[in-house]
């Protein structure tokens, strides 16, 4: 890629807006001009890239024009208007919130799971990045998906304080320091203590008593896999781990796949690392593995002794990086190379 592409960050201050900054940077994306994007209160903060301070912009005053590629992580209520904006003005969006995930002629894109579906970008110019959990999972998921078809999936979510963003990074932090001093603490940011425990609410609860990331997981899956007969049970806990998430995921398949068969075929899988031997430390941990790394990990491949064409799976990712900032740089990446 020779020729260089305009790009602006929106949240450029915040936790995965300088993931992505760092990524872009990493994987050596062909950036022409850099426009560091974030609030009014964050004007006159620099940001660090390749070598150079670069000055944060506001913006409300932004003229997208100047940008071909807009990478944004600044929340739900800030896409909705600027990505919008941004779209209008001939800027392609790649929008890490959930403002436009569910929206059907939005394309929702994992890239090693349906990267065609980016194709659909031009009615809106906007690109979707799907939540955090579900990414993860369909990237282990996908090539078992493909050779047995999945029509039922029960997952249970560890899933670190680092999706809640920073605010719930210092809230782990500060009540772990209080606790070892021997203090008490009182939860502000997630809804009970959060050190050293496990506290089963990520997001808002809904009507059917799931809470809206369990049916994030449920509404995502159905479209990145194009298939609205799979079904999926989730339950999401948050836990007290900095960064990296863990599901324990059970499938069920329309053909059985041997547990030898599984693990075949993510072996091979684009973005898999495969990590599953039955001894002690022989499976991947958020902590020891994940943190700042790229792939997804999976280990713990075990066949269902309670239903005769399940499957068993552990699976591990950092949730900042691929889960978030990665994806969203590999979704550009193919975007400036096939389609701008």
């Amino acid at each position: 890629m020779s020729k260089r592409w305009n790009v602006a960050v929106l949240g450029a201050t915040g936790l995965v807006g300088g993931n992505m900054l760092s990524i872009l940077e990493q994987r050596n994306f062909p950036v022409g001009e850099l426009y560091p994007l974030a609030s009014a209160k964050s004007v006159g903060k620099t940001i660090r890239f390749k070598g150079k301070d670069i000055p944060v912009l506001d913006v409300e005053t932004f003229d997208f024009s100047k940008a071909q590629v807009g990478l944004f992580s600044a929340g739900a209520s800030v896409s909705k208007v600027h990505a919008v904006r941004a779209g209008q003005a001939g800027c392609v969006v790649v929008d890490n919130t959930s403002q436009f995930r569910y929206q059907e002629d939005i394309p929702l894109v994992v890239t090693e799971v349906n990267p065609h579906a980016i194709a659909g970008y031009k009615k809106h110019n906007i690109i979707a990045n799907p939540n955090c959990s579900t990414m993860q999972m369909l990237v282990a998921l996908k090539p078992l998906h493909d050779a047995a078809g999945i029509e039922r999936i029960n997952v249970a979510t560890y899933q670190s304080v680092s999706g809640g963003g920073q605010k719930a990074i210092d809230e782990l932090q500060g009540q772990t320091e209080t606790l070892l001093k021997g203090g008490a603490v009182t939860p502000k940011v997630i809804a009970k203590q959060i050190a050293f425990n496990c506290v089963p609410q990520i997001d808002v609860f809904l009507d059917n008593g799931y809470t809206k990331e369990e049916m994030k997981m449920f509404w995502e899956t159905q479209k990145i896999f194009e298939d609205k007969n799979i079904k999926v049970n989730a339950t999401a806990v948050r836990v007290g781990v900095f960064v990296g998430h863990s599901e324990a995921v059970a499938i069920e398949t329309r053909r059985k796949l041997t547990e030898g068969e599984a693990r075949e075929l993510l072996s091979k899988a684009p973005g898999v690392v495969l990590m599953d031997e039955r001894k002690p430390g022989g499976y991947p941990t958020p902590v020891t593995e994940a943190a700042g790394t790229d792939p997804v990990f999976v280990g713990r491949i075990r066949e269902d002794i309670s239903h005769d064409r399940g499957l068993n799976l552990w699976i591990v990712s950092d949730n900042v990086r691929k889960g978030a900032a990665l994806n969203s740089v590999q979704i550009a990446e193919i975007l400036v190379k096939e389609y701008l």
